[in-house]
């Protein structure tokens, strides 16, 4: 009898379904059926709820109408991703309506302002994440955001990339994040640029990408310098090594902080962990950008 695949604990519900957002920009009425699929497939615990800008659930409900008949009459599960702060909450909730609300994920400079908002309109069973800009989370900026933030029920969230190279923090920026998130015991999930498993430049754009294994291992430093140093290793199986020898407490300690990643492709991380040996993996997804 063969053995059917399992997904191992560090990466259950890791990759949230980002592929209507750029660089991926996959049509929304072939998304829906494209995360159904996902969400029947072996690989399912992988997958984290499908993600949607608050401008665009009427469109998401139309195409989740006309999939009906395929989806069993199963909810689908959506992320709101608010890029236009608190004012979006209330009318991207109501607006939610037809789907299961899985989080909320809202941008703003102002993190008190969002928390409070949030605990004013926010369904209790809802998690949501708060991003602010990068540019406050430098110096000073960063330790004020996150205590805002700490002792509220709300995960961090931070941008890890985009469509341009300055959008892509360096090593140090983003491990001064990790780690003071670590010591605080404060959950996040990145977005953007991490759905390749180890620390590359990319070919195409010259851009220099984080990888989500880089990411994971650094969650459980709380030196910067030392996060800084695991998110700068380029070697594939120096990376896989690592999490192999990751004990049960490591990986729970690792979830704990960080938590899943925005990805608008689910088969290119699925593909890189079993390239590395890291996932015993049954049929694979086609690439869905």
């Amino acid at each position: 009898m063969s053995s059917v695949p399992v997904i191992p604990e560090l990466f259950r519900g890791l990759f949230d379904d980002a592929a209507v957002f750029p660089p991926g920009n996959l049509p929304v009425a072939e998304a829906v059926p494209a995360h159904r699929a996902h969400r029947d497939a072996w690989y399912a615990e992988a997958v984290g709820p499908f993600l949607c800008g608050a401008g665009r659930l009427g469109e998401l409900a139309e195409a989740v109408a006309a999939d009906a008949g395929a989806a069993g009459g199963r909810p689908l599960r959506v992320g709101l991703v608010l890029p236009g702060g608190s004012a979006e909450l209330a009318p991207a909730l109501a607006a939610a309506a037809p789907f299961e609300a899985a989080g909320v994920e809202l941008a703003t400079r102002d993190a008190a302002e969002a928390v409070a908002e949030l605990d004013r309109l926010l369904p209790p069973h809802v998690p949501a994440a708060v991003e602010l800009p990068r540019e406050l989370l430098r110096g000073d900026g960063l330790d004020a955001v996150l205590d805002a933030l700490v002792d509220s029920p709300y995960r961090a969230k931070f941008r890890t990339g985009g469509l341009a190279a300055e959008a892509f923090p360096d090593e140090e920026e983003l491990a001064a994040f990790l780690t003071g998130c670590a010591r605080r015991g404060l959950p996040y999930k990145c977005t953007a640029g991490l759905h390749n498993a180890v620390r590359h430049t990319d070919p195409r754009t010259g851009f220099e990408h984080h990888g989500f294994l880089n990411v994971l291992l650094a969650a459980q430093e709380t030196d910067p310098a030392a996060a800084a140093a695991v998110l700068a290793e380029r070697d594939g199986e120096a990376l896989a090594k690592a999490v192999r020898s990751l004990t049960d407490r490591q990986v729970t300690v690792i979830r704990n902080s960080f938590t899943a990643f925005g990805t608008c492709s689910i088969a290119e991380p699925l593909a890189d962990l079993a390239s590395l040996g890291l996932l015993s993996a049954g049929p694979l997804p086609q690439e869905d950008r």
